[in-house]
């Protein structure tokens, strides 16, 4: 496989010094087939008292840090070295295993995942089924990949790309009204459209890699931003990465460091300080990957709000 290294450095700092409550952090990517971490370190300053490591629910790696020392910054830096296997679902034959639409899952797959088929945003006017509706074809049969990679190209080609600062995820349904949104918003819009098909899908988030040698800044792929995309399951074969920000499909450029069937579940740092809320001042994240090729720099996610 060919190796990457991951620096993921976000400091805080704030006019004062404060008291720091619990940190949770999702910065550890995920083992699998594809990817797997050879080695992984994290520095903290100031130094917490302790530091310990879970899995969560959905087998993400998470980090929780407690603290006893007042600063005027805190500074999580995260470095990994992992392998990484970019793997296409075409060559791999999964547009063919997974068949026509509609989707048929066995009995026991539809038990394990059914919290991922559940709607989860509210619809009221049906809005995103009529948006999907004219992706099936009124007559003939149409092939499960071939279907969720239109839906997937026509989010990338039909809504404008907005980077936004603002935390939290638009509303699948404000996606649609609005006509633009940032890269979370894009997946949530295509989860919540997989799944009023009854595709099982979760929320997928980690690092956009791109080579600078192949990279030109677009509004799809800006310069430093993490990112997020949809994963779903299609029928008999495994989770699919589309990535409706870039119009891919695939795990090609993704590094995957958590999913969650909600995005809620996916936030790479969060935690809490004791103080005036005017004594916080900012916060700066950046982010670089590096192929094992030293000639060549490949960039990932920047971003003070976590995804872009």
């Amino acid at each position: 496989m060919p190796s990457l290294s991951i620096r993921h450095v976000t400091t805080y700092r704030y006019r004062q010094p404060v008291a720091f409550g619990e940190h949770r952090m999702m910065l550890r990517p995920r083992d699998s087939h594809d990817q797997k971490v050879i080695e992984a370190s994290l520095e903290i300053s100031p130094r917490p008292v302790s530091l310990h490591c879970v899995r969560d629910a959905f087998g993400n790696h998470v980090g929780i840090a407690h603290f006893s020392e007042r600063s005027q910054e805190l500074r999580f830096e995260s470095t990994v070295n992992l392998e990484h296997l970019p793997l296409d679902p075409v060559d791999l034959g999964v547009d063919e295993a997974a068949g026509f639409f509609p989707p048929r899952y066995t009995s026991d797959e539809t038990r394990d995942l059914g919290r991922y088929i559940e709607r989860h945003a509210i619809d009221p006017n049906k809005d995103i089924g009529q948006w999907v509706r004219k992706y099936l074809p009124r007559k003939g049969r149409i092939g499960i990949f071939d279907l969720l990679t239109r839906m997937s190209e026509g989010i990338h080609r039909g809504f404008q790309y907005r980077r936004r600062e603002a935390r939290g995820i638009q509303p699948p349904t404000e996606t649609l009204r609005l006509g633009h949104g940032s890269c979370r918003d894009f997946a949530l819009l295509l989860i919540e459209a997989a799944r009023s098909l009854g595709f099982a899908a979760r929320f997928a988030s980690g690092y956009l890699a791109l080579p600078l040698d192949d990279w030109q800044p677009t509004p799809a792929s800006p310069q430093g931003a993490t990112h997020a995309w949809a994963q779903i399951y299609l029928p008999g074969t495994d989770w699919v990465s589309f990535d409706p920000t870039c119009g891919k499909v695939g795990n090609a450029g993704l590094v995957t460091v958590a999913v969650a069937r909600d995005p809620s579940h996916t936030t790479p740092l969060h935690g809490t300080f004791i103080g005036f809320a005017s004594d916080h001042i900012s916060m700066d994240v950046q982010v670089r990957v590096t192929p094992d090729r030293p000639e060549a720099v490949w960039v990932a996610a920047k971003d003070p709000r976590w995804c872009n």
